[in-house]
């Protein structure tokens, strides 16, 4: 599905869901939800929809192990748009959804609005297992806590250090993250020093997704902190876009992919880019579309300091027929112990406390990625993060009008950046 096509079904959906939130009374929600049912020895089924990879396969397993009454029928989302579509529809319907449904961060801030669809999840057992911030962005002002958190994303660069070595560009893990310890600017002028000795091999996959990384450093990029939408305004943002499609088209170091997308998906397995900016989940997926390619590292650095990209949530939706038993199975799954076998299969990074202060992590090597030290660099990686962006209510309606933006400059090539950037005012004023 092309990218315009994505964002006006996406946007049809949330105003459908805002429509019949609306006309079923949800208002402000200051009702919370409660968890209904009790959890027992009858055989259940409980569906968990989730997206990407949550590494939660051989966790499904263990907990259908443990509980020999529970089957667990896990429906996964190819892409977090897919997921998020889903959602918004069902949640208007009233009625389809899992009885777990995994969600983004960047979708939180509207489903905030709505808390008496989610079932309220705390609990004394659980308090204080998140980094505060965790869990401050799933409570409502009342308390109400709509989701668990799985995991975090703090990045480094990943990258090809057999394409570094041919390039004659220095290849290990500390000379790379020496290499590109500075400004975003740093970052595309190695990539200027690839490019001229690569034939054909660019810098990055995407505009968009380095876009993403270069935005995730910015505190208030789409909103004031009471709302009022300030994207086109905002001198930071025109700032970013500008200097990302002056690298990725004028400056030649994009791939012109679109992330998700087949060919993106595809590119993995050629010689189609040299770095890609990596959050913890992001290793699984690397390791899943490149498998059989040798050269993939990760380097213990980020441009412009510290950068946290996603980071999801276990929700338990008040329509789902097993509430009780999902929230037991979500509390399971978001457990310390288990987010470090979800690390160590997928590298999703976790949020838990406990399990950020475990040898048990810090000692993670990976082999896909020459044996790297994943979680002892992505540790360093998210105490090196020093902002959290706010993302209000319309953040992930600006965010994918901007990565339309980017879309039509950097891959379909039908927009310059000024028209493009016109447009994306357009989209913006219309939500």
């Amino acid at each position: 599905m092309r990218v315009k096509a994505r964002f006006t079904a996406l946007s049809a959906a949330a105003a459908l869901l805002a429509l019949t939130m609306t006309a079923c009374g949800s208002g402000s929600g200051t009702e919370n939800a409660g968890v209904e049912g009790e959890t027992g020895t009858d055989d259940v089924t409980v569906s968990v929809g989730t997206f990407n990879e949550f590494g939660y396969e051989e966790l499904f397993t263990e907990y259908e192990e443990l509980n020999p009454n529970v089957t667990i029928e896990h429906k996964k989302a190819a892409t977090s748009n897919e997921a998020r579509d889903n959602l918004t529809t069902r949640l208007a319907a009233g009625s389809g959804l899992s009885d777990i449904e995994a969600i983004e961060v960047d979708w939180l801030p509207e489903l905030l609005e709505f808390p008496d669809q989610f079932a309220d999840l705390s609990d004394p057992a659980v308090e204080g297992r998140w980094l505060d911030w965790k869990t401050a962005a799933a409570t409502t002002e009342d308390g109400q806590l709509i989701g668990y958190g799985t995991d975090a994303g703090p990045q480094g660069v990943c990258y090809r250090a057999d394409l570094f070595e041919k390039a004659g560009l220095p290849s290990d893990r500390e000379s790379v993250a020496a290499m590109l310890d500075g400004s975003w600017q740093d970052y595309f002028d190695a990539g200027k020093e690839f490019v001229a000795a690569s034939d054909g091999v660019a810098w990055f996959d995407s505009a968009g997704a380095t876009y993403q990384g270069m935005i995730n450093q910015v505190q208030n990029a789409y909103e004031d902190n009471d709302g009022n939408v300030i994207a086109t305004e905002n001198a930071d943002v025109k700032d970013i876009y500008e200097q990302i499609l002056q690298a990725s088209v004028t400056d030649g170091l994009s791939a012109h992919l679109t992330q998700w997308e087949d060919d993106w998906v595809a590119s993995f397995q050629s010689d189609a880019f040299a770095t890609k900016l990596c959050p913890g989940w992001m290793l699984g997926v690397i390791e899943g579309n490149a498998e059989g390619v040798e050269g993939w590292d990760i380097a213990d650095v980020f441009p412009g300091g510290g950068g946290n990209w996603g980071g999801s949530y276990l929700t338990v939706p008040t329509q789902g027929a097993n509430q009780a038993e999902a929230k037991k199975l979500a509390e399971w799954l978001t457990a310390p112990e288990q987010q470090i076998k979800a690390f160590e299969s997928k590298g999703t990074f976790p949020s838990q406390v406990e399990a950020l202060e475990s040898e048990e992590l810090t000692s993670q090597t990976n082999a896909f990625f020459n044996d790297a030290p994943t979680g002892e660099i992505l540790a360093n990686r998210a105490t090196a993060v020093e902002v959290t962006p706010f993302k209000g209510p319309k953040y992930f309606a600006i965010n994918d009008a901007m990565q339309q933006a980017l879309t039509r400059v950097d891959v379909d090539k039908t927009d310059d950046p000024a028209s493009s950037w016109e447009k994306f005012v357009t989209a913006v004023g219309a939500l």
